[in-house]
C-alpha cells in the first residue's frame, strides 16, 4: 500500500499521548464524577494495605469478592503504594494506560500500513473516542483491557504482515498481552485472542503455519502470568471463589431472552457507531469505493478488524446488561480500519465537513470556558483554577488559528473533543469537589478523631468508597446492609450515616456533627441560579447532601 504522506497529517504519537494525558488529567485525577464499579477495587486495595494480603480481594463490608482477576486491583495498588491513598493515586495509572492505548493503536497501524499518516489518524481518532476517554478517568477494568488487547492486537499485525518470518518479539508481546488482560478480565480476552489464533491459522489470503504460531516459551510464560491468581486463589479458598468468577462471567452476563438479545445486539452496533463520530461521516460519500479498496490492500487485516468487530457485538448483545464500555476492547482496531478507509476515501479534501467539525468543538469549549469562568467568580476559586481557564484558552486560540487556517484539521478536531473535559473539570470543581471523602478527611482532622476504633457506615457505597480513601489505612470502616441495618448499628460506637438514613434510626443516644456537605444533584438547578447571591449557602444548608457523624454519648 502506498499513499502519499502529507507533512501536515504527520502526527507524533508520543505528543498526542501527552496531549491525552493534560486535557484528560485534570477532570480524571480528581472525584469530578465516580463511577459506582470503583468502589470494588479501591476498596479493597485500601484492605491489602490494611492486612498486608495482597491476593484476596475484599469489598467495603468485609465479605470476600472474586468476580474479577486481580490486575485492576493490583493497579489501584500500586498508585496507593506510590502516590498514598488519594483519589489521584486510585486513578493515575489508569489515566497513562488510555494514553498507552493510544499510542499502541499508533504502534499497531504502522506496523501494518508502514505509513504515519494512517497511523497518526488511526492514533487521533483513538485519543478523541468518549468511551476511551472516560474509562481512562475511572479506576474499573475496562481501560486496562483495551491497553492490553491493544498491545496484542500489535503482535497479531506483525504476523499479518510479517507471516511466518515474524521477529519473536511479536509472539512474546502477543501472548503476554493476552494473559494480562485475561488477568484483568478473565473470558473476554481469552474468547478474543482465541478467535484471533483461530483466524490467523485459517484465513485463506495469508495463514500463518501451526509451528510459528506455537510458540511454546512465550506460550508457557503467558500460562503462568494468565493462571497464577487462580491457582493462588484455588490453594487459599478452594473452589469456591471459581463458583463466584464464574457466575460473574457467565452466569450473570449472558442473556437466554431471544429479544434482550436482538436488542442488546442493535444497541451494541448503534453505539459502536456513535463513538467513532464525528470521523465515520468524513468518508461517506466515497464508502463503497474506499471499503473496497481497503479490502483490496488489506484483505488479511480488514477480515481480521471485522470478525474482531463482530465478536464483541455478540459479546455485548449476549449479556444481560449491555454498556458501552463493553465495545472498548476493539476500538483501536476498528480505528486503524476507519482511519486506512478515510485516507483511501482521501477524506482530507473535505475541507468544509472537517471545519464544520473542529468549529463545533471550538465553540462547545467557548461556552464551557465562559460558564466556568462565571460560576468561578462568583463562588469563588484557587489561583490554579484560573490558570487552567487560561490554559484552556491558550489551546483553544491554537485549535482556532489551525482551523482558520485549514491545517492540521484532523488533530483540531481530536484536541478540540480532549479539551471538552479539560474544560469541564473548571466547572465541575465547585460542583463535586472537595468530594466527601476529603472533607470527612478533614472533619476527621478538625475534629481530633482517633482510629482505634471501627466506624459503621450507611449511605451510598460509592460514596463510602469515596470516604474509605479520605479516611485512609488508618481507619477501619465496615459498610453496613442495606436492609438490616439497625440490628447493627448497635455493634457501632461511630458511624457515618447519610441524611435519607437518618430519620431511620435512633439516634438519640448520639451526638450528631455535619461531616460532610455537598451539591445534591436534585438541588444543581437551584444552586446555579443563586450563585454568588447571599441565598446560595442557605439553599446549599437546605437542599444539599449531608454526611453526618454520629458518636455514642457515654454512659
Amino acid at each position: 500500500m502506498e499513499i502519499e504522506t502529507a507533512h501536515q497529517y504527520k502526527i507524533s504519537p508520543w505528543v498526542v499521548m501527552l496531549a491525552f494525558v493534560i486535557l484528560v488529567g485534570p477532570f480524571a485525577l480528581s472525584f469530578h464524577m465516580h463511577y459506582p464499579d470503583e468502589m470494588y477495587y479501591t476498596d479493597a486495595a485500601v484492605k491489602m494495605l490494611q492486612n498486608g494480603d495482597y491476593l484476596t480481594t475484599y469489598l467495603g463490608s468485609g465479605e470476600l469478592r472474586f468476580k474479577k482477576p486481580i490486575a485492576t486491583y493490583w493497579t489501584v495498588l500500586v498508585g496507593f503504594k506510590i502516590f498514598g491513598v488519594t483519589p489521584f493515586a486510585s486513578r493515575f495509572f489508569f489515566l497513562i494506560a488510555g494514553a498507552l492505548t493510544v499510542g499502541l493503536t499508533f504502534a499497531t497501524a504502522k506496523i501494518l500500513t508502514q505509513n504515519e499518516k494512517v497511523a497518526g489518524l488511526s492514533g487521533l481518532i483513538m485519543a478523541s473516542n468518549p468511551v476511551l476517554i472516560f474509562s481512562a478517568t475511572r479506576s474499573i477494568p475496562d481501560i486496562l483491557l483495551v491497553m492490553t488487547m491493544t498491545a496484542s492486537a500489535l503482535g497479531f499485525a506483525a504476523l499479518i504482515r510479517f507471516g511466518d518470518a515474524v521477529p519473536k518479539k511479536y509472539l512474546w508481546i502477543l501472548y503476554l498481552s493476552l494473559a494480562l488482560a485475561f488477568e484483568v478480565k478473565g473470558l473476554p480476552a481469552a474468547a478474543l485472542g482465541g478467535i484471533g489464533l483461530i483466524y490467523l491459522l485459517v484465513n485463506p489470503w495469508k495463514k500463518i503455519s501451526f509451528n510459528t504460531i506455537f510458540h511454546i516459551p512465550s506460550i508457557s510464560a503467558a500460562v503462568f502470568v494468565a493462571l497464577f491468581w487462580f491457582v493462588a486463589m484455588w490453594k487459599i479458598h478452594g473452589p469456591t471463589y471459581l463458583d463466584s468468577f464464574l457466575h460473574d462471567q457467565v452466569g450473570t452476563r449472558v442473556a437466554s431472552r431471544y429479544l434482550l438479545i436482538i436488542q442488546n445486539g442493535f444497541l451494541a452496533f448503534f453505539i459502536l457507531i456513535l463513538i467513532f463520530l464525528p470521523w465515520v461521516l468524513f468518508g461517506w460519500k466515497k464508502v463503497k469505493s474506499s471499503v473496497l479498496e481497503t479490502r483490496k490492500e488489506a484483505p488479511t487485516f480488514f477480515w481480521f478488524a471485522i470478525l474482531w468487530g463482530l465478536a464483541i457485538l455478540g459479546m455485548g448483545a449476549m449479556t444481560s446488561k449491555f454498556y458501552e464500555r463493553y465495545l472498548l476492547p476493539v476500538a483501536p482496531v476498528l480505528a486503524i480500519l476507519i482511519a486506512w478507509i478515510l485516507m483511501n476515501a482521501n477524506f482530507e479534501q473535505r475541507t468544509r465537513g472537517l471545519k464544520i467539525a473542529s468549529w463545533f468543538f471550538l465553540i462547545l469549549n467557548t461556552i464551557i470556558l465562559l460558564f466556568s469562568l462565571w460560576l468561578n467568580s462568583n463562588l469563588g476559586a484557587p489561583l490554579w483554577i484560573y490558570v487552567q481557564l487560561a490554559v484552556g484558552g491558550i489551546f483553544l486560540l491554537y485549535l482556532g488559528q489551525l482551523t482558520l487556517n485549514n491545517t492540521k484539521l484532523p488533530k483540531a478536531i481530536s484536541y478540540g473533543f480532549m479539551l471538552l473535559f479539560f474544560m469541564i473539570s473548571t466547572g465541575t470543581f465547585q460542583i463535586s469537589l472537595p468530594d466527601q471523602g476529603q472533607q470527612v478527611k478533614a472533619f476527621a482532622a478538625r475534629e481530633k478523631i482517633s482510629p482505634e476504633e471501627q466506624i459503621g457506615f450507611l449511605g451510598n457505597l460509592h460514596t463510602s468508597s469515596k470516604i474509605r480513601i479520605g479516611l485512609g489505612t488508618d481507619f477501619q470502616m465496615i459498610d453496613l446492609p442495606r436492609y438490616g441495618f439497625r440490628s447493627e448499628i448497635k455493634n457501632y460506637d461511630r458511624l457515618i450515616i447519610e441524611d435519607r438514613y437518618l430519620d431511620s434510626i435512633d439516634a438519640s443516644g448520639f451526638q450528631k456533627k455535619v461531616a460532610s456537605l455537598n451539591w445534591a444533584s436534585r438541588a444543581i438547578p437551584d444552586l446555579l441560579l443563586q450563585a454568588g447571591s447571599e441565598e446560595f449557602n442557605q439553599i446549599l444548608e437546605e437542599k444539599g447532601q449531608k454526611y453526618y457523624w454520629l458518636e455514642r454519648r457515654g454512659e
